[in-house]
């Protein structure tokens, strides 16, 4: 007999083991009863003798019949090896003609000579209206055989069931067959034999889940579960086993999760109690608004939990515009007036240099340790970059290493081995979805040995509930919902060019009058040239391109305005410099891709168009459109696009332009998009993980398994049953899931 936790080569052998670990990372028996069915073929799965076709390419099918041509022939000769032969079969009389083709199939000639009755398996594709099926999986359906002819995966099976000839035909004849996610080195049948094998000797599955908590949810048991999802044989009956599955993903989930936020707990914080004369007084002292109530409502938490002897794990988000910088550095300094240093991780140069200039300007005195006119309490700030030169990142290097810098600043060079810090008590990241755990868990080690740093992570792209539940759900969240006083609203309306390209000239002529009033303007476009290829497939005219569009504009609607060009190839310097000129106002309007879409702060600037919007997410037209807005002066964001008002994209930029509420956008992207696609997990390859759990429509069910696992953790956190729900989310490199937004 066999339990959850046996290794797959003790259960089925080693030669059936070893494809499903190479191809799926299947190497025990609950790996491979989760690799549950992708969907389930009809009852016409087994088409018999003279049943008439209507199969779409690609539809996995089996037929029943007989071979009435067999034609052998030479396969293209390999340098060095023996030439293979191919055997190409006809079935029946059928219209269409249906033919199955095997290689190196020497064996099988004299094996499936005609008369010979079959049944085959396989992926359905055409050519010149001859149905074919590539290799695809046989087994021999003689009444008489003494053995059994057949491919492996068809063969275990006949094989389990004990029959043979038409009895053993009525084993494949049921309702339904289960549809695995497959390959070509590991067919679907393959799997099936496979999950056949291993339910047959599989002990009665423990529960895992109290049985207080079935009762309340109306689950099925595990038991009856895992094994109703391969082998149940109606709509019912499966859907009960994906409800009772659904809850097993959102506790795996929810027990990894709650095990890392638990695991923290138990570390060793740099604990740093409030000073009423320190940085933070001066700061304060210093600003030249008062902070919103919302904004002194975070920074009450954040101080408390940085005065504990454990390490704070927080994220903060917030709408664009909303203060969240503000708060971080507030908090970076009742870290430096403790003696600690901090370290706030930007994903780009262009907002890491931002953010140093903005601090320094907020500080003054406060940040000039060691210079003229520096305060008698001030610290250091520090930035560093990839495009520094060696002499420069020396000399930031030495500044945090003998610890004269309080606050670094910097892009992913902050990771780097070379970077060592005197006294490291607090990690910032900002646009935390720029990053993965594994990044801000690196630098938190630079610590002192024992220490863990406090950790606030920031976004300002908003998060809906059930993502920051899970992709989230190790820190805790606080939000900022309220803009700064004298923040003027930002007007967004739609261009359907196409159907009025007047508007877009009207667009023109606005940024010319918001110019002359003394502002200046944005145009974003979504590639820089033609060799920019797009991530993923597009529909519509083909989007312009900014190095295109800056030529157009500033010889055309735009000449005799001072337009500057920013993206993504330019050096550090040539970003920066631009951004310099933008910033001092000696550009009128920034053509740009979406190198600007975080932290670029100009307040001068009050009108955006964004060419081919329908190229963007809708979370990043609204990061995207923060860029405006930011100072006293009315704001006006264009959304232009070519394809059709009644398209999905047109009301989708209608649903933008018509609310500036970042969170109800987030929650429209993730009902509107697949999940991997919103978190920009797609190229992790894990996002399998969760075949029936949806962020999307599930909130209720992710509640319900994250209040039970912090029940059971406090009572035992080393429970059997939730760890081995949890192994698809906390072994392999399927933590990646967790770990990466």
């Amino acid at each position: 007999m066999a339990t959850l936790t046996d290794r797959l080569d003790f259960v089925i052998g080693r030669k059936s083991a070893a494809p499903l670990e190479e191809h799926f990372g299947i190497r025990t028996v609950n790996d491979l009863l989760r690799h549950y069915p992708r969907k389930y073929s009809d009852g016409m799965s087994v088409r018999g003798e003279g049943e008439t076709l209507d199969l779409e390419e690609g539809e996995h099918v089996t037929f029943v019949d007989v071979i009435t041509k067999a034609e052998p022939g030479q396969m293209r000769p390999q340098p060095g090896k023996r030439t293979r032969q191919y055997l190409r079969v006809t079935l029946g009389d059928r219209k269409p003609v249906i033919t199955a083709t095997f290689f190196n199939a020497d064996w099988m000639i004299k094996q499936l000579p005609v008369g010979t009755r079959l049944m085959l398996s396989g992926e359905v594709k055409y050519f010149r209206n001859t149905l074919q099926l590539s290799h695809p999986a046989f087994l021999v359906l003689e009444t008489s055989a003494t053995r059994k002819i057949a491919t492996k995966s068809l063969k275990t099976i006949a094989d389990a069931s004990g029959a043979s000839g038409d009895a053993l035909l009525a084993q494949f004849e049921r309702q339904f067959f289960p549809i695995y996610p497959a390959s070509a080195k590991v067919q679907s049948w393959d799997i099936y034999a496979c999950v056949r094998q291993v339910l047959d000797v599989l002990d009665p599955v423990p529960e895992t889940l109290p049985e207080s908590f079935l009762r309340e949810n109306d689950l099925l048991s595990e038991d009856a579960a895992l094994r109703g999802i391969h082998l149940a044989e109606t709509d019912v009956q499966r859907e009960r086993a994906r409800e009772r599955l659904t809850f097993d993903e959102a506790v795996g989930l929810q027990w990894g999760l709650v095990a890392r936020r638990y695991g923290e707990l138990t570390e060793a914080g740099p604990p740093a109690p409030l000073r009423e004369d320190g940085l933070v007084t001066g700061m304060r002292e210093r600003l030249p608004f008062e902070l919103t109530d919302g904004q002194r409502e975070v920074l009450a938490v954040l101080s408390e939990e940085l005065a504990g002897t454990r390490p704070m794990n927080r994220m903060l988000q917030g709408e664009v515009g909303s203060g969240k910088t503000v708060i971080s550095v507030l908090a970076m300094l009742q870290m430096v007036d403790a003696g600690y240093q901090c370290a706030m991780l930007a994903p780009t140069e262009v907002l890491a240099a931002q953010h140093e200039r903005s601090m320094r300007q907020i500080l003054g005195p406060l940040a000039a340790a060691g210079e003229l006119g520096g305060a008698e309490s001030a610290t250091r700030i520090a930035l560093l970059t990839g495009s520094m030169t060696p002499q420069q990142k020396r000399q930031v290097r030495d500044e945090v290493a003998t610890g004269q810098a309080g606050i670094v600043i910097g892009t992913h060079a902050l990771l780097q081995d070379a970077v060592e810090f005197h006294n490291l008590g607090m990690v910032v990241v900002d646009e935390q979805h720029r990053f993965g755990v594994e990044q801000r868990d690196r630098l938190r080690a630079k610590a002192r040995g024992g220490v863990t740093p406090h950790l606030l992570v920031m976004t300002a792209t908003p998060i809906p509930r059930t993502v920051a539940l899970t992709i989230y759900g190790d820190l805790e969240t606080s939000t900022l919902r309220e803009l700064p006083r004298g923040r003027q609203p930002i007007t967004s309306n739609t261009i359907f060019v196409s159907q009025h390209p007047t508007w877009l000239d009207r667009a023109w002529a606005r940024i010319v009058e918001e110019v002359r009033e003394g502002r200046q303007a944005y145009v974003v476009a979504s590639r820089i040239d033609e060799s920019d290829k797009p991530q993923k497939e597009e529909q519509g005219p083909p989007p312009v391109t900014v190095l295109a569009l800056y030529d157009r504009l500033r010889s055309g609607p735009l000449a005799g305005l001072r337009l500057g060009l920013m993206h993504g190839r330019l050096s550090g310097e040539e970003k920066d410099a631009v951004m310099s000129a933008f910033r001092a106002g000696e550009i009128d309007v920034l053509v740009c891709t979406t190198v600007i879409e975080v932290g670029v702060d100009v307040p001068n600037a009050t009108v955006m168009v964004v060419m081919d919007a329908d190229r963007f997410g809708i979370s990043q037209l609204h990061q995207l459109r923060g860029r405006i807005g930011r100072g006293s002066h009315p704001s006006l964001c264009l959304l232009a696009t070519r394809l059709p008002e009644g398209s999905k994209a047109g009301t989708r930029l209608k649903a933008v332009a018509g609310t500036l509420d970042g969170f109800a956008l987030a929650d429209l992207d993730l009902r509107e998009r697949r999940e991997g696609d919103v978190l920009g997990l797609h190229q992790s390859g894990t996002l399998g993980s969760l075949r029936f759990l949806s962020l999307s429509e599930h909130l209720e069910v992710i509640l319900a398994a994250r209040e039970l696992c912090e029940g059971l953790y406090e009572k035992d956190p080393h429970n059997r049953g939730m760890a081995l729900l949890a192994a698809q989310f906390v072994e392999t490199d399927r933590v990646e899931y967790l770990e990466k937004a």
